[in-house]
């Protein structure tokens, strides 16, 4: 898929110099808003090519019971949020036109939204992880347009080499400063320092180097969790800044499971929705239609992926994070009919999988329908290679459902 992005912003000049528009990247367009936000336009247009505004997504009631059970905010019509609730919305809106999945027009003092690549859209929205690699090859497109790359690979090499000053940090900081405030209609450092994190912080975690805290040059190298707009209060939970990113990305997961139920009831909804397109058609999109006959389902099993049952499994340290992370995302979902999802649960997917489907048809068909893909081991110790592969042949049965 990234290939399919980068080859998608290849057809646009991203440069801030000629567009002027310092609204590519903005204080709120964080990998798990831009990910909540491309889902609640998904759900909006529900497949129908239709304009849109920020405010028709704002009052849609989707948006009001998601945003405000997992961000833990007040209602979204609470008119005493209406400044928070708006960035909220027009900053990644913005960001997503800039980047050309929306397009947008202007009418007066009101922007209208159209999606222009909903196979993109639908990536973002798959999972926070998809709108970070969106966020990271979109920034590095931008800014290689705008000749600002080779300053931020000048710091990134600094901070490999482990020469990084302060002074490195501020040179950088001040060059970005002066490149938008002499480029577009931001005329403050105020404004520009809320956007310069935003940016540096994506390329420096995807880098492994240090980032920006409170407008200084972090200690240590950024990691992913604090990306993150919903993020956990760490001095609550007392995280250590000594730990690998993996090791990060466990941490916000689990944390994010166990302080919000609201979190894990969203993901799984929102995987439903995509599934039932790529049911599309066949008989188990006809048997959901029946309301009862179809169920979710942990291919494999959620009752398996705790941190001390994966130790037991003999999975390393360092890719446990590769499963907790994923286990309740649509890659590990499918549709089952009740009696299949009876005989299923909680048992060995693979075992299952030689038990139940004795013939090479048998498991040939199942592999169509679910999109179980070939040649891949179905052992549990390779979750996530599986859930690459599978996770690839969903999208490549959505980019068919969506082009028709």
């Amino acid at each position: 898929m990234i290939a399919q992005i980068n080859e998608f912003f290849s057809r646009f000049d991203f440069d801030v110099r000629k567009s002027k528009d310092a609204r590519f990247m903005d204080q709120k367009v964080t990998p798990d808003v831009l990910c909540i936000m491309a889902d609640c336009v998904l759900n909006y247009t529900a497949d129908h090519d239709i304009e849109f505004t920020k405010d028709d997504i704002w009052n849609d009631s989707y948006f009001n019971e998601n945003v405000k059970a997992i961000f833990n905010k007040p209602a979204a019509n609470n008119i005493t949020t209406r400044q928070e609730y708006d960035k909220f919305t027009s900053q990644p809106l913005r960001t997503l036109a800039y980047a050309r999945v929306l397009s947008m027009r202007k009418d007066k003092n009101k922007n209208y939204y159209r999606i222009n690549n909903k196979i993109i859209l639908e990536f973002i929205s798959m999972k926070e992880r998809n709108a970070y690699i969106f966020l990271y090859h979109y920034i590095a497109k931008v800014l290689m347009d705008s000749g600002q790359l080779r300053f931020f690979e000048n710091f990134k090499d600094k901070c490999q080499n482990r020469t990084v000053t302060k002074a490195d940090f501020s040179e950088l900081k001040e060059r970005f400063q002066r490149f938008i405030i002499g480029n577009t209609a931001i005329n403050g450092i105020v404004e520009v320092n809320r956007i310069f994190p935003k940016i540096l912080n994506i390329y420096a975690c995807e880098n492994t180097i240090q980032g920006t805290i409170k407008g200084r040059l972090s200690a240590n190298q950024f990691y992913y969790t604090d990306l993150m707009y919903n993020r956990p209060n760490w001095r609550d939970v007392g995280k250590s800044k000594n730990i690998s990113r993996n090791e990060a990305v466990e941490e916000h997961e689990t944390l994010m499971m166990e302080q919000n139920e609201a979190y894990s009831d969203y993901q799984v909804q929102k995987a439903v929705n995509m599934i039932r397109k790529m049911y599309i058609g066949t008989e188990v999109k006809d048997q959901w239609a029946n309301g009862e006959a179809t169920q979710i389902h942990h291919i494999f099993p959620k009752a398996e992926f705790t941190e001390r049952k994966l130790r037991k499994m003999g999975v390393p340290s360092d890719r446990i994070s590769d499963f907790l992370e994923n286990f309740n995302y649509i890659g590990n979902l499918q549709l089952l009919e009740g009696l299949d999802n009876t005989s299923k649960t909680n048992k060995d997917f693979k075992k299952w999988f030689e038990d139940n489907l004795p013939t090479e048809e048998a498991k040939t068909a199942y592999r169509q329908k679910h999109l179980i893909p070939a040649g891949v081991d179905l052992a549990f110790t390779n979750f996530p290679e599986f859930l690459e592969a599978r996770e690839a042949l969903i999208i490549d049965r959505l980019k068919k459902e969506l082009q028709g």
